[in-house]
């Protein structure tokens, strides 16, 4: 199901998840090499949080 989002680049997904207590809607996965994606739920709306492989 596509949802409108917003999307931020992040340099450790993991990290902003953990540290900063989100409410996680898509656990993070990898759609493609060298990338990491995850869905967050901030004030009611969707966000996608984004992480790319450093060198690709």
């Amino acid at each position: 199901q596509k949802v409108p989002h917003i999307a931020f680049e992040v340099q450790d997904i993991e990290k902003e998840i953990r540290e900063r207590k989100l409410t996680v809607l898509t656990p993070v996965n990898s759609p493609a090499d060298g990338i990491w994606v995850a869905m967050i739920e901030h004030n009611g709306a969707p966000i996608e949080l984004i992480q790319f492989e450093k060198g690709k």
